[in-house]
This record gives structure tokens, sequence and C-alpha cells, in this order.
């Protein structure tokens, strides 16, 4: 399955990748917001799981709490103890109480997934822009991009979902970064991501999609927690996630970063 595109069938190289952030390029198991997002709903006398708060991952982060509060048990649990469900004036606090926590917590979850470095490499060798998108506001991209640089890692474009009309799964994100690289078609761009909505996101935009498992969301596990698994268990869980996945629409799914540069040659060849 390739990209549709409006004009001619595109038949050039791939010009520029687009890497989501947490869970993707850095923060192995995408750790950082889920316990933010259980500590502020958690303030408000709710418990929210790691599943529930690991859900809607990917998405803009009042979008995301809108999302957890729309939920059944959520919603349920809020009502128990606020006597009604959560609504407009809930996400807005939740939503104003998480943005310097979160602050706080990516300090503490900057590093870059293993390979990363070297997949940017390898990425800037086929003559690839990196760009890149996020669920994270401005104010919180500041301070995580200022610590990925310290470790190494400077895409070319930063785009937050607060930079566009709406995050995923629309494409604004997407869209504005080609603007900022200058790449056009669409299709000469791959969208990277560990979530569905990452997928999602570059569906709508017309691009070429892959799935990070591994190292992100879906998994939600840290690098030493994968260490631990047993490898029937690890290749059993990879396996339903690239499920998803392709459900999902994903022209391919990868492990990790570090996988993706043969995935890019791969994609050239197709579209010749």
């Amino acid at each position: 399955m390739k990209p549709k595109c409006s004009g001619p069938t595109y038949r050039g190289a791939v010009q520029a990748v687009i890497l989501d952030w947490a869970g993707t390029a850095v923060d192995f198991g995408c750790m950082g917001p889920v316990a933010v997002f259980q500590e502020v709903f958690r303030q408000s006398g709710v418990e929210v799981s790691m599943g529930e708060a690991r859900a809607p991952m990917g998405l803009m982060k009042k979008d995301h709490i809108r999302a957890i509060c729309a939920m059944e048990p959520v919603a349920e649990r809020w009502r128990s103890v606020h006597g009604t469900p959560p609504g407009d004036q809930d996400v807005d606090e939740l939503y104003n109480r998480l943005q310097p926590l979160m602050v706080s917590a990516l300090r503490r979850h900057c590093l870059p997934v293993p390979g990363l470095m070297d997949a940017v490499e390898a990425f800037r060798g086929q003559g690839l822009r990196i760009g890149s998108c996020t669920g994270y506001t401005g104010p919180m991209m500041e301070v995580l991009a200022a610590e990925a640089a310290t470790h190494g890692y400077r895409p070319d474009s930063i785009v937050c979902a607060t930079d566009v009309p709406a995050g995923r799964p629309y494409p604004w994100m997407c869209y504005l970064n080609a603007i900022r690289l200058q790449v056009y078609p669409l299709e000469a761009m791959v969208k990277i991501g560990d979530t569905v909505s990452d997928i999602q996101e570059g569906l709508n935009a017309g691009m070429w999609t892959i799935g990070v498992t591994r190292t992100g969301n879906e998994l939600g596990l840290t690098e030493e927690e994968v260490g631990r698994l047993e490898p029937a268990e690890l290749r059993s869980r990879l396996a339903r996630i690239e499920e998803r996945f392709r459900g999902a629409g994903a022209h391919f799914v990868a492990e990790s970063i570090a996988d993706c540069p043969p995935i890019i040659d791969e994609i050239n060849r197709m579209i010749a």
C-alpha cells in the first residue's frame, strides 16, 4: 500500500522523516507522561490506572486529559468523589495543574532511546531532513528539546500540537513540518511513531508510516523491564502491538528507531 497524492505519481526518493518524541526518539517506554497524568488525577482524589493513563497517548495533552475523563470507569470514580462526571471546567483545571508537573518530569525522561543517534546519522547519510512532532506543548518542548540537545539530538524542525489548530490524528503537525523543511510532495516523507494516533496522523497527511513497538507507549516498559522479560513473552507482546499498528494502516513496523534506516531504503525501492 502506497500513500496517494493528488498530482502525478511521485518517483523520487524519500526526502524527510518526521519522528515522534517520547517513546520513539527519547524516553524509552514513554514513562515520563504516564506518571504525571496519574498524579494530576490523584490530586483530585481519583485514581487512574497506568493502562488508562497510557491509552490516549500521542494526543495533545489537553485532549489526552479529556479522553481519560471520557472513560466510563474514570467518570464513575470521579462521580463517586465529586458528585458529578468530569466536565470542561474539570478538564481545564487538570490541564493547568499538569503543565508544571510535566515540565519537571521531562527533565528526568529526556535520554535518547538506544540507537537513536546512529539512526540519525544514517538518515543524514541518506540525504534526509529530520522533522519532529509531539503532543507536548511549546513550554514542555522547550525543556525537552534543550535536554535532548545536550545528548546530541537536534532535529531540523520541532512542531508541537499547540503550534497548529489541532493535534493528532489531524495531519496539521506533519504539514507544518513539511513547510518548515520545504519538502514536497507529502509522500516523499515518512512519519515514525509509537502510537496508533501517530500512524493515523501520518496516513491523514499522505505520508508513509512506520510504527515503533519495543521502545514506545504500547509496550510501556523501561529498557530494564524489557530486558527482564522472557524472550517468548516479549515476542508475543511485540506481535500483538504490530497487529494493532498494521490494523491502523501502518506501512511498516519496527522494534525501534534503530531499525528504520533500512526501511527507508525499502520505501525508496517501492517508490521507484
